[in-house]
């Protein structure tokens, strides 16, 4: 029996194969949960490696989010443990809730090509983007998964362990949040900027997919 028909070596194939297509949307989650980079290589390794370990247990159910999930459960490990080091104080969402309508400003798809309107939302790209790492992490990791990976409301259930409906409540209170902080940034630079002309705000839309990019695009509903 040569190395490659050892049943050791044939798993390690069949994981690659699965896993190594997903390492990019699963350092995604890592870096925007951790909140760095350095950090998230780490939690991506520990992460594989224990994907790795567990992988005759994986059931040819969704990779994605069963990776992801495991991601996500090795970055909370490590937070407890530092929150455990440090004061020990857990978030509670339930301070956090934001009340009325808020939608993200600044997005028309009247004029994609307009070279104007594309700096415009260049900038407020890195805006959205500034804004995204403030929130809560509760809120921060479904709109993620949601706007960034696309994945649906089921797949954020696997991986965040909570109720479809807990998944869109958060995510309905999170892209409000956003807003409110992306409109806090904008009106904090347009009362510092001495320029004597401003570039024409693009109106206001409402949320549909976070243009982190520059872009929007659809996602699936399920």
């Amino acid at each position: 029996m040569t190395d490659a028909e050892k049943p050791g070596a044939q798993a390690s194939g069949r994981f690659e194969a699965l896993a190594l297509p997903h390492l990019d949307a699963a350092y995604n989650l890592a870096r925007w949960l951790s909140g760095s980079a350095s950090d998230a290589d780490d939690i991506v390794q520990e992460a594989y490696l224990r994907a790795l370990r567990f992988f005759d247990g994986f059931r040819g159910e969704n990779a994605r989010a069963w990776l992801l999930a495991i991601v996500r459960n090795t970055w909370l490990t490590e937070w407890r443990r530092r929150s455990d080091a440090a004061d020990g104080t857990p978030f509670d969402e339930t301070t956090h809730g934001l009340h009325g309508d808020a939608s993200l400003p600044g997005w028309d798809d009247t004029s994609p090509g307009d070279p104007e309107m594309l700096a415009v939302r260049r900038d407020e790209c890195a805006l959205v983007r500034d804004a995204l790492a403030t929130l809560p992490v509760v809120f921060r990791e479904v709109l993620v998964l949601r706007e960034m990976e696309d994945l649906s409301y089921r797949e954020i259930e696997t991986i965040v362990g909570v109720p479809a409906g807990t998944v869109m409540s958060r995510l309905a209170r999170g892209r409000q949040m956003l807003a409110a902080a992306v409109r806090a940034a904008q009106d904090a630079a347009h009362t510092n900027t001495t320029a004597t002309s401003a570039a024409p705000s693009a109106q206001i839309t409402r949320l549909t997919r976070l243009p982190l990019d520059g872009t929007t695009r659809g996602g699936r509903d399920e």
